[in-house]
């Protein structure tokens, strides 16, 4: 998918130059969240350690599921994707950033700037519909309990995340097509520690008409779609704990939806609270700002909501480090006695 995306970008791009007036565009520059030199070295601190913790707790997270066989089922099947996505997630904008902030330099090539794009929305759309299918792997754990084994078999779970991956990134690859037909002037300034689709369509000088409406529908289509999807399946599943008569019942089905909940209500409150603010105020770095809950924040918070709240997770981890430790000790009392 890489490789064609760069040979697409190659050839529309030669293309859109040849299309406009204005001379090639080879680079943007990415301002950032802050001019102000001072505080650059405190911002590469503060990012690098929310990346560093959001790659290490995601990676937990997967080598807890993936080593431990109670785990191996449809919901922890869901989650370590998720934790995967939230490594790749933040490695679209964090990296680039903190290498900016190094070098001291603010430029993001042409090509860069599209695939960053790219990516991001890739992952972002993915995101929404793994919350999605994990909603339904609860409603139908909650709801249907005894055919739970037989409606969320491996192939149904392999045939939601293949289908997710494809509508993800359909969306993605026209978006950013559509972006390389678009002239661009002599303002090549972005607002923002990353290129995000909506700064970069403002900076254009030809019409931007088709690729708004693109955008909103997609948004309204894919975003909305998912989050219908997410309240009818707990609509669902809350009608079906009132009718639980067992308090202990009750609260077994609530927790095994609570952390789940807890990522959705982040993820969507921050995402909706970003365009609903960057509305109101029309400030692109209050919307920089704001943008970096959802994008950096949230991927974070991910491991330590599921293990906090999950002793599943909690027993799989103290296996896993304690298989660990037991193997360091093997090795070194056998290179002792070598």
């Amino acid at each position: 998918m890489d490789t064609f995306l760069s040979e697409t970008l190659s050839s529309c791009d030669h293309h859109h130059m040849e299309a406009g007036n204005d001379t090639q565009i080879s680079e943007f520059l990415s301002l950032g969240l802050s001019k102000e030199a001072e505080l650059k070295p405190l911002i590469f601190g503060f990012f690098l350690s929310m990346y560093l913790i959001t790659v290490f707790g995601n990676l937990l997270i997967i080598l807890a599921v993936s080593s431990d066989s109670h785990l191996h089922t449809p919901m922890y099947f869901f989650l370590s994707n998720l934790s995967f996505l939230g490594i790749c997630f933040t490695s679209t904008t964090i990296p680039k950033m903190l290498l900016n902030i190094q070098t001291q330099s603010k430029v993001i090539t042409y090509e860069g700037c599209i695939t960053q794009m790219y990516f991001f929305m890739l992952f972002v759309v993915l995101d929404t519909f793994l919350l999605t299918v994990m909603a339904y792997d609860h409603f139908v754990a909650i709801c249907y309990p005894l055919h739970y084994p037989v409606i969320m078999n491996p192939v149904l779970c392999a045939l939601l995340l293949l289908v997710s991956w494809i509508m993800s990134a359909l969306n993605s690859l026209l978006q950013s097509l559509m972006l390389l037909w678009l002239s661009f002037c002599t303002d090549l300034e972005i607002p923002h520690f990353f290129c995000e689709i909506k700064q970069v369509i403002q900076l254009a000088c030809s019409d931007t008409i088709l690729n708004d409406t693109v955008m909103c529908f997609s948004a309204v289509l894919l975003g909305g779609g998912s989050l219908a999807g997410i309240l009818y399946s707990y609509c669902k599943i809350v009608s079906s704990i009132c009718g639980i008569s067992s308090a202990q019942r009750k609260f077994k089905a609530f927790s095994t939806c609570a952390s789940h909940l807890s990522i959705v209500s982040l993820f969507y409150c921050t995402s909706l609270g970003i365009y609903l603010s960057s509305a109101a105020t029309h400030s692109s770095h209050s919307s920089a700002t704001a943008s970096m809950m959802y994008t950096v924040v949230t991927p974070m918070l991910n491991p330590f909501i599921y293990s906090l709240r999950n002793k599943e997770i909690k027993k799989a981890l103290k296996r896993f480090f304690g298989i660990a430790a037991a193997k360091g000790l093997i090795v070194l009392g056998l290179k002792k006695i070598m």
